[in-house]
């Protein structure tokens, strides 16, 4: 079996207060363990649990716009309106990203200036998903392509060089909107952690993964050090993730 998506990870100079804006944004619980500080996973509409947000500390400094953001539905106009007011009080801002005034969807930023949009109500794309309702990222069609394989999620969207993925219980979708990706500036401030079945061989994971277009990454971890129990690879676009103990 695949491994499966166990939570999308992000880099934050105050990881309680982002965890704070993203769980009363998306109406979910926060919780604290010595891991991290977690915005814990609801079930989908279809009743599959969805992944989690973890949001780690970090001191590495903005370089940029991110690799990754998240898509925010609505299911009214008075529903959008009501999340983004609910934003900018967590925090949040609206920025300006070159988006035109005719575009159904709002550019704003969560407090530490990760870029996310509020969908519009009626957008039939993301009709079949949840509140959270895309991560969409920078990346190839070969990156959608790998990524499908590694999580076993079909691709609902193959179109020129913009792909997307969804899980076959439903949920979010992942996708790739294809060139011209932005150069990668440093480490991404948001990856995904996945992991093997319960049962699982870690090492023959891996070398599936590398098999599939990933490779092993250094990000600067001690693997001399016991308690790592992760391997940090990348994917084909050089995209930093993490693969945890079965699970």
């Amino acid at each position: 079996m695949p491994s499966a998506l166990v939570s999308v990870v992000v880099d934050a100079v105050e990881p309680e207060r982002l965890a704070r804006f993203w769980g009363g944004l998306l109406g979910r619980d926060v919780r604290e363990d010595e891991d991290g500080i977690w915005v814990v996973s609801p079930e989908s509409r279809s009743g599959t649990k969805q992944f989690a947000l973890d949001f780690q500390p970090s001191d590495e400094p903005r370089r940029g716009p991110n690799q990754v953001h998240f898509h925010v539905t609505s299911t009214s106009r008075d529903d959008m309106e009501a999340r983004i007011a609910a934003a900018l009080e967590l925090g949040g801002q609206h920025i300006d990203v070159g988006q035109t005034p005719d575009e159904g969807h709002v550019v704003l930023a969560d407090p530490e200036g990760n870029e996310f949009c509020v969908i519009e109500p009626g957008n039939t794309y993301l009709a079949d998903t949840d509140l959270l309702g895309e991560l969409a990222c920078d990346g190839s069609r070969a990156c959608g392509e790998f990524w499908s394989e590694a999580l076993g999620w079909p691709l609902v969207w193959d179109e020129g060089d913009e792909t997307a993925i969804q899980s076959p219980a439903g949920g979010a979708k992942v996708a790739w909107g294809g060139p011209p990706v932005a150069p990668k500036l440093g480490k991404n401030r948001i990856h995904l952690d996945i992991a093997p079945p319960v049962g699982a061989d870690q090492q023959l994971e891996v070398e599936r993964l590398i098999g599939l277009g990933a490779r092993r990454h250094d990000i600067g971890q001690d693997g001399s050090d016991s308690g790592i129990d992760w391997v940090v690879m990348a994917d084909p676009d050089g995209n930093e993730f993490c693969l945890l103990t079965p699970r």
